[in-house]
């Protein structure tokens, strides 16, 4: 069973001062690119957690997120003193040279400006890591969770768009012996124009041949209904198969061209056509397997 690589996972864990939320997003990218925002908090654990990460999770642009609200009166926040004579110099400079009205309220203003208001860095303790580990390995369950379930709906996609093209590959078969014949009462129509020519009957005849020949398309129907059936194959080994899967629609889609090159008949260069648009559609979301 194949997975997509699109997954969410969002858990909250509870603590006796403050509340945690872990968020994980992921979505299609060549390799793992992993980008983590931890508090201040967390930032010894950060190994850790990007370890857990990459057990976890083999491709992929994910994104790691973990948001803290504290609970109560005792929260670890002081006003940055500097910052905010900082804010207010500037802002009377500026009020100077542009003649621009000050602020009416001081205090609403500059405590909105960034870096105003700080959190302090608290060490945390082993049990509540231990709850926030718990709430991470979770988040990671409910992202692969979430990535199995838009697998079976990718897989049942691919499996339907498979059957299409297998469906169209079998209609060829229904002019191939109309188009050969074609090609043969056109040549002969074509000798009847020049009766009376002298020309050599078996150099014609190898002619013939080849051309009919170039024309046969067994090999690359043989070829294409191989490849369509190891598709079927590589998506029921196991998930982490989307470069494999993308390589094979590689070969479909080569086939099916020289398959539309050698057709030469209305019909046949239809059914190729049809064949392009269902591959084109596996082509679009194999990019979203892992």
């Amino acid at each position: 069973m194949i997975q997509s690589m699109t997954g969410f996972g969002k858990v909250t864990a509870e603590l006796p001062s403050k509340k945690v939320t872990v968020e994980i997003k992921a979505l299609n990218s060549k390799q793992l690119d992993l980008s983590t925002r931890i508090p201040s908090i967390f930032k010894d654990k950060e190994m850790q957690i990007r370890s857990l990460l990459l057990q976890s999770l083999e491709r992929g642009k994910v994104e790691f997120n973990i948001f803290i609200e504290y609970i109560g009166k005792d929260i670890p926040t002081q006003i940055n003193l500097p910052a905010v004579e900082n804010y207010y110099n500037q802002i009377k400079d500026i009020s100077d040279k542009l003649n621009i009205a000050l602020p009416s309220d001081w205090f609403q203003t500059l405590l909105r400006m960034p870096d105003v208001i700080k959190t302090e860095a608290q060490e945390v303790n082993e049990e509540e890591w231990t709850v926030v580990e718990g709430a991470i390995k979770e988040a990671i369950k409910h992202l692969c969770d979430f990535r199995i379930q838009e697998g079976a709906m990718l897989q049942k996609l691919f499996e339907q768009k498979i059957a299409n093209i297998a469906r169209l590959l079998s209609e060829v078969e229904l002019y191939e012996k109309e188009r050969i014949e074609k090609v043969k009462t056109r040549i002969m129509d074509n000798l009847e124009k020049i009766a009376g020519q002298d020309y050599d009957k078996n150099r014609f005849e190898q002619e013939m041949i080849y051309y009919i020949e170039k024309l046969d398309v067994n090999e690359e129907k043989n070829r294409l209904d191989n490849h369509l059936k190891y598709y079927i194959s590589t998506m029921e080994s196991g998930h982490g198969q989307g470069k494999k899967l993308g390589f094979i629609a590689q070969e479909i889609g080569r086939e099916i061209n020289t398959l539309g090159s050698k057709s030469n008949h209305a019909e046949m260069q239809k059914i190729v056509v049809q064949m392009k648009d269902e591959l084109e559609q596996i082509k679009e979301q194999v990019l979203n397997v892992l």
